[in-house]
């Protein structure tokens, strides 16, 4: 019996993904979930059905749909993006439900109702490849098109995309709102990389915070490396104890490679596992198990830092190696009580968690006198204190801060966490901004790739009044921590806003988890800027309920008093900008 010819047919095909989708799930699930369905029934089902399409696959948060006419296609991909974008303006900034889109005319392989083929997979690669609200086709697609849509095309040229043998030639469409979102570009001009979190296969839960460690370890050891770009812990860790695809990761973080790996201790033995995937494809270049004693952790962390440097494209310099294989200490005992620390302190910032993490820190330095990361995080668990609504003396916790970050890096000058923790205390203890900027620039040569680094540098640009300086160290710090990043953002909506541009302000602000107290009121003299009196109302009420909160906020309504704060809060060379904050809050109903 003859075999029966494989069915294809020339389809348009529009593929759809939401930008950012495993972060809004995390943010809230139940949500996230519902906003999706009722944006699949309300506004793509209705104009599919308009432009007569068919949606062949819904796959989580994609989809895949067959038109029978290029123009077709592109006309549903426009107004989706455009409806879409309608729906967003009922959401707060960080809930908002973001598309890519790629359109491509093509041949497809039809088995029953589904379609594969060059003609569905080069959609999927433009889709990966467009801008947050964009949408990107391909040549053949804008051969049929040009003329017939009312809209601007820009042609981006040539490209090669990933598992595509022909380059495609691709066309943006212009006029589709721009949209702003977490979610970073890809990082093409260097190699990158994410660190996810090591799962714990302990029978012990308690030795979560081994796991943790070591692969925070990791990320500080390959952040050394300028040749490479490092997603930040505040990022690569909301994927800890979750499921999530590593193309998925790879797309919400901008990089090319992942590492995972999993840690199991039994008392003083550890296997360790770690596999580096190439995040585009899911495959695996490099695997490998560890089985040692608990305290050959150190050289374990070495095998697994090389390894990822020589597999990974880029010159590496011989002071990068010595830098990043360089130990801390050679006390194990320290180490785990730094490790134990460290886990405190990033879980809270309650005052017992504070409290927990500063004893192990001190035991830490106990064991190893000349420990200078557990001097560097116990100067943090002061810093933690110092921005508490449960701090005894500011001026003493500040003054703490500044002698162990300068005995931090009298013990090792080479760790660039010992200049960024000086750079803070010269600037918030001393008020110095020159020392500062020498220490934050020495971090910053030590260690190109901290996401620290860059938003303490844009702070003090801010203050200095060197906004655009100022937004490009944000840019710089979103790019290694795109998804948790309220540092950075909180430079950048204070930045835009005394440039002026008041929507930027509130663009940034939408894209903070967990603004800081000073943040509404730098939004409600924003919104006050821009006349939205109403939400001007909200921020100055948000913000007068948490300030009350701390001790060493003003408890009436006197103008000196609040002045007095600001200047603490603001500490601007430039005093018109401070002029320009009052101006905003002054119009938002607060008293300065």
């Amino acid at each position: 019996m003859a075999e029966e010819p494989t069915r294809r047919r020339l389809a348009a095909i529009l593929a759809a993904d939401v930008v950012g989708f495993s972060r809004l799930m995390e943010q809230d699930e139940t949500s996230t979930l519902t906003t999706l369905k009722a944006r699949r029934r309300r506004v793509l089902e209705p104009l599919v059905s308009h432009h007569q399409g068919r949606i062949f696959k819904i796959a989580g948060d994609s989809v895949l749909i067959e038109f029978n006419s290029a123009v077709r296609a592109v006309q549903c991909a426009i107004e989706l993006q455009r409806n879409m974008a309608k729906a967003n303006c009922e959401l707060p900034e960080a809930r908002h439900i973001v598309l890519r889109i790629g359109v491509n005319l093509g041949d497809v392989i039809v088995e029953g109702s589904d379609l594969y083929g060059d003609g569905v997979n080069i959609a999927a690669r433009l889709e990966g490849l467009a801008e947050p609200g964009g949408v990107l086709l391909s040549g053949t697609a804008f051969d049929y098109i040009k003329n017939k849509v009312d809209a601007n095309f820009e042609d981006l040229g040539t490209q090669k995309l990933k598992n595509i043998s022909e380059p495609v030639r691709v066309y943006r469409v212009g006029g589709t709102p721009r949209v702003p979102v977490t979610a970073p570009e890809a990082l093409i001009d260097k190699p990158s990389i994410a660190v996810l979190p090591f799962l714990n296969m302990s029978t012990d839960a308690e030795y979560g915070y081994f796991a943790d460690g070591i692969a925070e370890d990791i990320i500080t050891e390959l952040s050394r490396f300028r040749s490479f770009c490092v997603i930040a812990r505040n990022s690569s860790f909301v994927y800890k104890n979750r499921s999530v695809n590593v193309r998925d990761i790879g797309r919400e973080l901008g990089v090319q490679y992942i590492l995972e790996g999993s840690v199991r201790r039994a008392r003083d033995r550890i296997r360790v596992t770690a596999q580096l995937v190439e995040a585009a494809t899911g495959k695996h270049l490099w695997a490998e198990r560890y089985d040692r004693h608990v305290e050959d952790i150190f050289s374990v962390q070495d095998e697994i830092t090389r390894t990822i440097v020589a597999s990974l494209p880029g010159p590496v310099e011989g002071a990068e190696w010595a830098r990043a294989l360089q130990r801390p200490t050679e006390s194990f005992s320290a180490y785990d009580h730094w490790l134990r620390g460290r886990y405190f302190l990033n879980k809270s910032s309650s005052k017992d968690d504070v409290l927990q993490a500063r004893m192990h820190f001190e035991k830490a330095i106990e064991l190893d006198p000349t420990y200078a990361s557990a001097y560097v995080d116990l100067a943090q668990s002061y810093y933690a204190e110092y921005y508490s609504p449960w701090t005894v003396s500011r001026e003493a916790v500040a003054d703490r801060i500044f002698e162990l970050s300068r005995r931090a890096v009298e013990l090792d000058p080479y760790d660039s966490r010992t200049h960024l923790e000086l750079a803070w205390s010269y600037f918030e203890v001393k008020g110095d901004f020159d020392l500062a900027k020498i220490q934050v620039d020495q971090a910053l040569a030590l260690n190109p790739n901290d996401y620290y680094n860059y938003c303490f540098d844009g702070w003090l640009y801010v203050c200095s009044g060197e906004l655009e300086h100022a937004v490009a160290c944000s840019n710089e710090a979103l790019r290694r921590s795109p998804l948790v990043s309220d540092g950075c953002l909180e430079t950048r909506l204070v930045a835009e806003y005394l440039a002026g541009n008041y929507p930027g302000s509130v663009i940034a602000f939408g894209r903070m988890l967990q603004p800081s107290v000073g943040c509404y009121a730098w939004m409600a003299a924003a919104y006050a800027q821009l006349g939205r009196t109403d939400e001007a109302s909200v921020m100055v009420d948000t913000f007068l309920r948490r300030v009350a909160e701390l001790p060493w906020a003003p408890k009436g309504v006197s103008s000196d008093e609040w002045r007095q704060y600001w200047a603490r809060e603001f500490r601007a060379k430039d005093l018109a900008a401070r002029e320009r904050l009052f101006d905003g809050l002054r119009k938002a109903g607060l008293s300065v």
